[in-house]
């Protein structure tokens, strides 16, 4: 009886460690828009949890606007999550007030040398590292091959004069009404856009010292641009309003020209369901200034971290590390390139895709970085605000930046 009594207590302590291994639960915070799609996310975390049955994901999808604020709120309750996607504008703040773990340490060698170098300065802040690159972006110009056909353009526009000359082109000749579209809405995405062409024209938004310098010199040209292509009439008026789905949405139904967003477009526009353009989406760097930048190109790009209230720090790192490793990635390339520099010269990721590798090639090696800074929620709020002035007409672009600037106190 003893013997049994016994046996019976040890397949139950069995049996009690393997519910303690089924109940490590992982709860992840992804974005519901851009890059890779919920379904590939779902489909990544599934194949993790087949490698790992004793690791169950919970994830929670939200959009870029709110990702932020998810979580530190949940960071605040002491309930939070243990893997969340952060954009390459919060390690600084994330680093100084503990949300991120710092994993230097963890990375190894061979991640190192495999990742994109400039890949890193996604998650990395006074030479420490808060997680994996993991969505490597910019912003591209796409642009419609057969209404620049219709219209006698040859090639796509090599810098942004270049751009507004082809766009009255095609608006001259009744192609579309307004032949470019951006993502200017009150939100990151019109800073992303702003970075782009600040970046084309040599400016910068802080200086060495970490002053405000973007009221001047390629800071205040790119916001004139913004507002001549809107007086001109060659920029979709509701731009200021659109965020990158609707870019996408308006590109798609065959209403714009050119428009600047995100890799995860090109796919969809060139062969998704709801596409009215399949098989006519070109995409090339955005442009340059002559005389000035061949290309532009801004750093939208977001890693994985473990977060400093995780239970399950180990675990969750594990999970990291497998959502970003180069044979996920590659299995996931249609929506989001991958990090691992090699991957760019694998024709299976390039197959069907070889417009916008080239395109990646060029852009992804002079990715112009927004402020890193503690407040740079703050300075982005200032500066969105600046532009929804000017687009609206109420301030001119020199007033407006020079009044953000001053209220920045920097």
């Amino acid at each position: 009886m003893e013997r049994l009594i016994a046996a019976s207590l040890t397949a139950a302590m069995a049996l009690g460690g393997s519910a303690v291994r089924a109940e490590t639960t992982l709860n992840a915070l992804f974005m519901s828009q851009a890059a890779y799609s919920e379904a590939d996310v779902r489909a990544m975390a599934d194949g993790y949890m087949k490698e790992h049955p004793d690791t169950k994901i919970n994830l929670e999808f939200v959009p870029y606007e709110g990702l932020r604020d998810k979580t530190l709120l949940a960071q605040g309750s002491g309930q939070g999550y243990d893997v969340v996607l952060f954009d390459v504008i919060w390690p600084a703040e994330y680093a100084t007030n503990n949300i991120l773990l710092d994993i230097t340490d963890r990375i190894t060698p061979e991640m190192t040398a495999g990742v994109l170098p400039g890949a890193w300065t996604t998650v990395e802040y006074q030479g420490h590292r808060y997680g994996m690159p993991w969505i490597l972006d910019t912003k591209y110009l796409f642009y419609n091959k057969a209404m620049l056909e219709q219209a006698g353009i040859a090639a796509p526009p090599r810098t942004w004069a270049e751009l507004s000359a082809d766009a009255k082109i095609i608006k001259d000749k009744g192609l579309v009404e307004y032949p470019i579209v951006w993502s200017w809405a009150q939100a990151e995405a019109v800073i992303c856009d702003y970075a782009t062409l600040i970046s084309a024209y040599g400016g910068k938004f802080l200086d060495d010292q970490g002053k405000p310098v973007f009221d001047q010199g390629g800071g205040l040209q790119a916001l004139e641009y913004m507002k001549q292509t809107v007086d001109e009439g060659l920029t979709n008026p509701n731009s200021k309003e659109y965020l990158e789905e609707d870019v996408r949405r308006i590109f798609s139904n065959g209403e714009a020209a050119f428009a600047l967003n995100w890799t995860y477009m090109y796919n969809l526009a060139n062969a998704g369901d709801d596409s009215k353009v399949k098989g006519q989406v070109g995409v090339v760097p955005a442009p340059g200034v002559e005389g000035v930048s061949d290309v532009s190109a801004m750093n939208g790009s977001m890693g994985l971290g473990v977060t400093a209230t995780s239970a399950n720090p180990d675990a969750a790192w594990d999970f990291v590390t497998y959502m970003t490793s180069q044979k996920t990635q590659d299995a996931y390339a249609k929506l989001s390139l991958p990090i691992w520099a090699s991957s760019y010269d694998d024709p299976a990721v390039a197959k069907g895709q070889e417009e916008l590798i080239a395109a990646a090639k060029s852009a992804l090696s002079v990715m112009f970085p927004r402020p890193t800074t503690p407040k740079y929620n703050e300075l982005s709020a200032l500066i969105q605000v600046a532009i929804q002035q000017v687009l609206l007409g109420t301030a001119s672009p020199a007033d407006a930046l020079a009044d953000a600037k001053e209220q920045s106190g920097l």
